[in-house]
């Protein structure tokens, strides 16, 4: 009673239609919609209208350096025929997957020390650092790798200062890495983190209360229930490395080229716009394969172990 008298008489009416089922079908139906909405607009005007005209500007024709409205697919017949083409494509998947992979093996001892070795008031000030980083440029944050990652730079020098040979890591693939963990580590910690600190407690009671190993347990009964939390991480670092243009170019030297390298190379080669479209697209087009079944997978996963 106490909550119904607190409420004003329009909300109390407005319960007890829904309740009696006579709020009308349409206003049933344009509630959910309205909130809806503003996330609708923003997707269709800043992901698939840009989407659109780039899948348009795909069958242009570049004449005299100048782009040329057409209806022409030879742009696509000269990507798509390039063996170049399907190398470095092959080569950006194959990096993008080994950084995920190497960033989720690294973030989950941190997620996990963080989601059960800490009070509330550690994981604040650990869930703060890790937030940190975002508040610089990613450009910032690799130039200052190049100082320590250079030939003479701080690493080297204190190689030698040991007494030890200097170690070629800028314009590396190697360099190329440490510049993709500094992009997804943090992010990758922070949704594997998430999924570890939600786990049921009772779980890894029961499986120490069955004298099940540590590592078993973090095996069995751990990973499976973060699996969610897991996939996405590792799904985050596949689409963030895989159209990363700032690591590959500034940390690895462009050498191997990569997706990102590719389409400023044909934007400088003769204006190239729409062949620099069809990789744009390829990428695109790529990311959404991939996060459409990173995400059926972890879910229906979830699923499965629910039931």
């Amino acid at each position: 009673m106490l909550s119904v008298t607190n409420r004003s008489p329009g909300a109390v009416l407005s319960a007890t239609a829904v309740s009696r089922g006579t709020v009308p079908r349409f206003a049933r139906l344009i509630y959910p919609l309205a909130w809806a909405a503003p996330m609708a607009a923003w997707q269709t005007l800043f992901f698939v209208v840009p989407l659109g005209f780039l899948i348009v500007l795909t069958f242009w024709k570049v004449e005299n350096y100048r782009l040329v409205a057409a209806l022409d697919p030879v742009n696509w017949i000269a990507v798509y025929g390039t063996p170049y083409f399907w190398s470095v494509y092959l080569r950006t998947c194959a990096m993008a997957a080994g950084a995920a992979a190497l960033i989720s093996l690294i973030a989950f001892p941190c997620a996990y020390f963080l989601a059960f070795h800490l009070d509330k008031g550690a994981r604040r000030l650990a869930v703060l650092l890790l937030i940190t980083p975002f508040f610089t440029s990613y450009l910032v944050r690799v130039y200052t790798w190049q100082a320590f990652l250079g030939d003479n730079g701080l690493i080297n020098a204190a190689l030698q200062g040991a007494g030890l040979e200097p170690v070629a890591m800028l314009n590396t693939v190697f360099g190329t890495f440490v510049g993709y963990a500094t992009l997804c580590l943090p992010l990758v910690v922070l949704l594997q983190f998430m999924s570890l600190v939600n786990i049921d407690r009772s779980l890894i009671e029961a499986a120490r209360n069955l004298r099940c190993p540590p590592w078993r347990t973090v095996w069995a009964v751990i990973v499976p229930s973060a699996r969610v939390g897991l996939v996405l991480g590792a799904t985050f670092a596949f689409i963030l490395t895989f159209g990363d243009f700032v690591s590959p170019t500034y940390l690895g030297g462009g050498n191997p080229p990569t997706l990102g390298i590719l389409i400023t190379d044909f934007t400088k080669a003769g204006n190239q716009w729409p062949r620099a479209a069809v990789v744009a697209v390829t990428m695109v087009t790529t990311l959404i394969l991939v996060a459409f079944f990173a995400v059926r997978f972890a879910y229906k996963t979830r699923r499965r172990s629910h039931g």
